[in-house]
């Protein structure tokens, strides 16, 4: 049975958009036209299939200003930021340039007796479940490798940025790509569940929460079907005594508070040597106290809402609790009257924290940051550490060799020196521990969505 599905804008709390889901027979047709599609798809030529793919990137950039206003109902980004197609076109023109050495086979003997190689196959029907928060950029993550690899895609977006699955839909469509191979759907989680169980897809790439992560392994148990999950996170940053203090606070603060601080890899929790603790501090309640909260469609805003009431009301608990167990708030909130007690929700910086406080410990996925003072390096790695999650750390020093070392024993999936809060597409995007498995962008990204096959042939001779 198919329900209805709401987009709730955090501009308004009104609702922006409704989309009926597919019921599970359905479902099971859309899966079946996309696994009969898939064979034709892989035997066009390399070239006709990133040609195609090429279109309707193409065709996609020509939505950006339907998309930026779109962003802004939907999940509450401010309009004065663009969307987010720099970085979308940055990853796909990546991918599109490797793929033809990513694909290729690993020749291991050609000779007149024998040919061995290792080969890649598209793993079939790919299903790709993707966040709201940068809902263009983690779509093409996969999307692109997987259709240049010769994988059909299914695409169910979050419900708070339904639309986005259909704009990037009708741009490849319109690019000539046939729509069993790319098919936008609408899915209950009950659905979805059920054609995990049935095996309908042979690949899944999950971004989202670890119970997300979590119910989808437990409905695909049994079916062995390979997953790419990119679950939680709570990035540390660590300010060391050599570290250029000025641009510490610029990208630390960015990497915590843009996007309402809702990113992947957004700042949480920063660590400072104790020689530059104060004045990190002081410059920091300065960044953030010349943010604008308000509508995303006003010029000067800044920082817009939440995208949703239920994920500020989480953040808004963990800074209370914090307070309640001693810790002090730095930015009084009567600076941001926007504030509504919703969706709109202003910035916290917080200091007199410890790991005992679930700011400190568990995902926020919004506008507040925890400052630690630390004494050294040895005690920032334990902090760094001392977490469920690794998806990155950021070190900031003038030193990459001591940058290396520190870098080396954390329990991380990338380390950044002097920046965060980005992904280089030519560098494999993965996590550790309950950040989830698996692997995007890179080479990698492409083996993630192929499998291999070995051929040892041997030549007949006389």
């Amino acid at each position: 049975m198919s329900k209805v599905i709401e987009c709730i804008s955090p501009v308004d709390g009104q609702v922006y958009a409704t989309r009926e889901t597919l019921s599970h027979p359905d479902a099971q047709m859309m899966v079946a036209r996309a696994r009969a599609a898939q064979p034709s798809w892989a035997a066009r030529p390399l070239a006709d299939r990133i040609a195609l793919v090429q279109a309707g990137l193409a065709a996609l950039n020509e939505m950006t200003d339907q998309a930026v206003e779109e962003l802004a109902w939907q999940m509450g980004r401010p309009t004065r930021y663009g969307g987010e197609f720099g970085g979308m076109n940055e990853r796909a023109n990546y991918m599109v340039s490797i793929a033809e050495a990513s694909l290729a086979p690993m020749v291991i003997e050609d000779s007149a007796t024998a040919l061995r190689q290792i080969a890649r196959e598209p793993m079939g029907v790919v299903a790709i479940i993707a966040p709201w928060n940068y809902p263009y950029m983690t779509v093409i993550n996969s999307l692109v490798p997987a259709l240049i690899a010769g994988n059909t895609v299914v695409l169910k977006h979050a419900t708070q940025t339904m639309l986005v699955g259909e704009r990037i839909a009708q741009a490849f469509h319109a690019a000539g790509i046939p729509e069993d191979v790319f098919q936008n759907v609408f899915l209950s989680h009950d659905v979805t569940e059920k054609l995990l169980a049935e095996r309908a897809f042979d690949f899944i790439n999950f971004t989202g929460s670890v119970g997300g992560g979590r119910a989808l392994e437990k409905a695909a148990a049994g079916t062995f079907v390979g997953m790419g999950l990119e679950l939680g996170g709570k990035d540390p940053g660590y300010v060391a005594e050599d570290a250029d203090l000025d641009a510490a606070v610029d990208g630390l603060m960015d990497g915590a508070l843009f996007n309402a601080g809702q990113c992947c890899c957004g700042i949480e929790r920063i660590y400072v040597h104790e020689s530059l603790f104060d004045a990190f501090v002081g410059k920091a309640i300065d960044w953030a106290s010349k943010l604008k909260l308000g509508n995303p469609f006003d010029a000067d805003t800044t920082l817009g809402p939440m995208a949703n009431k239920r994920f500020a009301e989480v953040v808004r608990g963990q800074i209370a609790d914090a307070i309640n167990e001693g810790a002090q708030p730095l930015l009084d909130p009567a600076m941001f009257p926007a504030d509504d007690g919703g969706a709109y929700l202003a910035p916290q910086i917080l200091i007199n924290v410890n790991h005992e406080m679930r700011v400190m410990r568990e995902e926020s996925f919004g506008p507040v940051v925890g400052i630690m003072s630390v004494k050294n390096d040895e005690e920032a790695i334990a902090a760094m550490n001392d977490c469920q999650y690794g998806l990155t750390c950021s070190l900031w020093t003038a030193d990459p060799e001591r940058a290396e070392t520190i870098g080396a024993r954390l329990q991380t999936g990338t380390v950044f020196m002097n920046r965060c809060d980005y992904l280089d597409p030519a560098l494999c995007w993965t996590g550790c521990k309950e950040t989830g498995r698996g692997n995007s962008l890179s080479v990698l990204g492409y083996h993630a969505l192929t499998r291999p096959k070995s051929y040892h042939l041997k030549k007949v001779t006389k």
